[in-house]
């Protein structure tokens, strides 16, 4: 038996929910926020996406499998907190080498657990995203003194997170098999089952890091260029938004997932906003207004996109369209531009784990780039 340590998460509108302490014991900011996968919790807690957000995992029962060394979307935790009801006692999996407990420890991720999910869920939904931070140990005051800590931390708006989760130095994830394509990925947090997957149809993937020029995109031969996942506000990309302009002017066939759907969407001129709670999990449905399907998907996500499904709209290069939304709320979830060969997505084709109904998008892309050649 160990000694519970009492804990508590403390939301900016002043509500408090109270718990014991999970993983490493302190203090942690962040914007709470839910995530509605049943599994997977190992590649959420490593998807650099989450950067500065305290995650609610809504699945009652989290950690049953432990943690292993080979899921991780990255080379560390990227939550700033973790909030589940009911963490797993021992963890039971073949491949498990630690408990998750231990791991969120072993990095310094201040967590909490024994809370009421489900209520917390619902006053996020009812009230929006929020500042928040989780204390325990030590760290554990007077309501009062916490919330003014809260109140004290940055806001999500206008948050510039690119820069701090991209690699510091290019990398190259060769082809398996016959090296067909080239590919820059801009990484403004990518996840590694991203260059996994297109290594798997014969690309050979250049990862650059998001400070990365359109002369560095040249210098490779790219045949096609990337746009990956990544955490914070869209209107803080200056840098990423002028380097997609550069590759639609010289029309190398792009393709543009989560974070990178938004960037090129500003560089169409559209705008942005911040969503009420956003979009996380691994289960919201997407309709292709082409053909009216719907796929299953794994999205991460606090900000969109404005515009119109299914509405084409001109743009300095040529006419685009809306061509996915989110049936729940209207949500804009994917691009696709008439005259240059460049399309985005607002969801996770690489999802891991989730569902594969938007795999076949890689496909699209390497067909884009065929024709190109």
């Amino acid at each position: 038996m160990t000694t519970r340590t009492p804990a508590a998460l403390v939301l900016e509108d002043g509500r408090v929910f109270r718990g014991a302490a999970y993983g490493a014991r302190g203090t942690t900011l962040g914007e709470a926020v839910f995530c509605t996968g049943m599994t997977g919790y190992q590649e959420t807690l490593t998807d650099p996406s989450y950067h500065r957000q305290i995650v609610v995992q809504t699945a009652p029962q989290i950690g049953n499998t432990g943690w292993n060394d080979e899921d991780d979307e990255s080379d560390r935790i990227w939550v700033a907190g973790y909030v589940v009801r009911d963490p797993a006692r021992t963890p039971s999996n073949w491949r498990s080498l630690r408990s998750l407990d231990d791991e969120l420890a072993n990095q310094g991720i201040v967590g909490i657990s024994e809370v009421d999910t489900r209520t917390l869920t619902r006053h996020l939904r009812e009230h929006g995203a929020m500042r928040a931070g989780v204390f325990s140990g030590d760290a554990l005051r007077e309501d009062q003194a916490m919330l003014d800590e809260v109140l004290a931390s940055p806001q999500m708006k206008g948050a510039d997170l690119a820069g701090q989760v991209t690699a510091k130095q290019p990398y190259v994830v060769a082809a398996q098999g016959e090296r067909l394509y080239r590919v820059a990925a801009l990484d403004l947090g990518i996840k590694a089952n991203t260059p996994r997957m297109m290594s798997q149809r014969g690309i050979e993937v250049h990862v650059l890091p998001s400070t990365s020029t359109i002369e560095d995109v040249l210098a490779i031969e790219a045949d096609g260029v990337f746009l990956s996942n990544g955490p914070g506000d869209p209107a803080t990309t200056a840098h990423a938004t002028e380097l997609t302009k550069a590759v639609l002017q010289r029309e190398i066939p792009l393709f543009g997932i989560c974070f990178g759907n938004q960037i090129l969407g500003r560089a169409l001129g559209m705008g942005t906003y911040k969503m009420r709670y956003g979009h996380r999990g691994i289960n919201i449905p997407v309709i292709d207004v082409a053909t009216g399907r719907v796929a299953i998907t794994a999205q991460n996500h606090g900000f969109a996109l404005e515009g119109e499904p299914g509405k084409p709209f001109e743009t300095p290069f040529g006419s685009a369209q809306v061509s996915h939304y989110c049936p729940n709320d209207g949500c804009v979830e994917g691009l696709r531009l008439a005259d240059v060969p460049a399309f985005s997505v607002q969801y996770h084709p690489e999802a891991a784990a989730g569902p594969h109904d938007a795999a076949p998008l890689f496909d699209e892309f390497t067909s884009l780039m065929e024709k190109a050649k």
